[in-house]
């Protein structure tokens, strides 16, 4: 396959050229908003040379082996001057897979990049960086073969995902997917369009607890109910077998007390790994919309009167993606069927799902619809 652009070479991963038109075209036009608000200098926009460089470099890292592990590698596009608190490196090193599987092990834990930026021949690691500003484009290598292309939000330490590369599998995140009538609060703020205000105060502690819950990798269930409410029980198996008595309030207590102030990495992650635990124990775990745990390992049953769930409706924010309709035991099994009978019935609740092979699904009650609504999030989580 020959390149319609002479000055671009076609990768040997195929996927890096496919992608990387699209991504250039993402930053481009965050680059243009940001002009109109005055604060286009802030955008650094990588042109389709150097992500199709990177993506296909950091493929190929992601297959190496260093002492036998795989590498976790992830690089920030931003010049050295760019960085916070950067670690310089003399020389700058050309980028290869070679190198970054070698410098993988530095930049594991979150929070930190390889600082990549260009040379007078070609891209090169210059050093590491402990955090990136708004709009920086990040590339991650979270499994082999497995990338995800995102940028800096205005919070420290949030990104948005833009694309996520699979082997040959190439997934483009969608922007209007927030715009869709019944999109759930959760959704918005993975998908990086909740109001620019709230990026410096309190997270959306439901992100935070559906990655942890995904990161446990033994599938579960957390169901999201209203406060000072206790209808939920009646979709409920008795006796629960471990009720909260009184309810676990200290998450809530975190992010209420925080209002004013960022709570900690430490202090919410903390916390939000505790309950996120809770969905290993074999049933759901119950939470306020508040956040205080109310129960967990509860066995969802169908509510009284109340039909089964048929059919639900199931989206990926994901381009070229389209809504279906399918039987909810299609999308995971026993699990998901009761997720999705629990929000049948319980119209005001959430019921978030993670399955073992990484799947995560957040189950919402659509008024637009009149059916249930199966959010598809496992691309927005990695």
């Amino acid at each position: 396959m020959q390149s319609s652009d002479p000055m671009i070479p076609v990768p040997a991963y195929a996927a890096a050229h496919t992608i990387a038109t699209s991504v250039h075209e993402h930053f481009l036009r965050h680059r243009e908003a940001a002009r109109a608000q005055g604060e286009a200098a802030a955008v650094l926009v990588p042109d389709v040379r150097d992500i199709a460089v990177l993506v296909d470099t950091a493929f190929w890292a992601s297959m190496r082996r260093e002492e036998g592990y795989v590498p976790m590698i992830s690089l920030a596009f931003l010049p050295p001057d760019h960085g916070v608190r950067p670690l310089r490196l003399e020389p700058a090193l050309p980028v290869s897979a070679a190198a970054l599987a070698r410098l993988g092990p530095a930049v594991e834990r979150p929070g930190v990049h390889l600082g990549v930026w260009r040379g007078p021949d070609g891209l090169h690691v210059w050093g590491l960086t402990w955090a990136v500003p708004a709009f920086c484009f990040v590339l991650e290598v979270v499994a082999p073969g497995v990338l995800v292309l995102k940028h800096g939000h205005g919070a420290e330490g949030k990104f948005v995902n833009v694309a996520v590369l699979e082997g040959d599998q190439v997934k483009l995140v969608d922007e209007l997917a927030s715009s869709l009538p019944d999109c759930p609060g959760l959704l918005t703020s993975l998908l990086g369009f909740d109001a620019p205000a709230s990026w410096s105060g309190p997270p959306n502690v439901l992100v935070e607890l559906a990655a942890s819950m995904r990161d446990h990798r033994r599938g579960g269930s957390m169901l999201v109910v209203p406060a000072d409410t206790v209808t939920w029980r009646e979709s409920i198996v008795h006796p629960i077998p471990y009720a909260v008595s009184p309810p676990f309030s200290e998450l809530g207590e975190l992010v209420r007390n925080g209002a004013g102030r960022r709570p900690s990495h430490r202090e919410l992650g903390r916390t939000v790994a505790a309950l996120a635990g809770l969905t290993a124990i074999d049933g759901a775990t119950v939470i306020t919309g508040r956040h205080e745990v109310l129960a967990f390992g509860v066995k969802i049953g169908r509510r009284d009167g109340r039909p089964r769930v048929e059919q639900v409706m199931v989206t990926e924010p994901i381009e070229g993606s389209l809504p279906t309709i399918v039987h909810p035991s299609e999308l995971g099994g026993t699990r998901h069927l009761s997720a999705a009978q629990f929000v049948q019935d319980q119209r005001d609740a959430l019921a978030l799902v993670a399955s073992q092979d990484g799947r995560f699904t957040v189950f919402a009650w659509s008024p637009c619809d009149e059916r249930v609504h199966a959010h598809r999030v496992d691309a927005l989580l990695l």
